[in-house]
């Protein structure tokens, strides 16, 4: 059984990266078309330990509540556990699905990868 919003997704960051040229689309593209035991799983702690306060996060996977978000952050995820939405909304972050990330219109360069 496949996930059609997955493969959505990977398909939408596919043709990103062939129209803009930008590396970020494909690599998140790469991260996500692996088996979902192999999938990134990411804990608020991480990220709260690797930015800074209005930074964007990306990640090719789920992430997990463990841990404390002490800073506003805009995080993109293909998922996210109700305990870590609560922990972002808490910490006035925001949150947001890949592909509301791709429309968003935020640059490349701004975007950084966790995993």
């Amino acid at each position: 059984m496949k996930n059609q919003t997955l493969i959505d997704t990977i398909q939408a960051l596919k043709d990103a990266s062939k129209e803009s040229g930008k590396a970020i689309w494909k690599a998140l593209a790469k991260e996500l078309d692996t088996s979902k035991r192999r999938r990134v799983a990411v804990n608020l702690s991480r990220i709260d330990r690797h930015t800074e306060e209005g930074d964007v996060v990306a990640v090719p996977g789920k992430v997990l509540a463990a841990g404390n978000l002490s800073k506003p952050v805009k995080i993109a995820a293909f998922n996210f556990s109700e305990g870590a939405l609560e922990k972002i909304k808490m910490a006035k972050g925001e949150y947001m699905s890949l592909d509301e990330l791709l429309a968003s219109g935020v640059e490349p360069n701004q975007i950084r990868i966790m995993k």
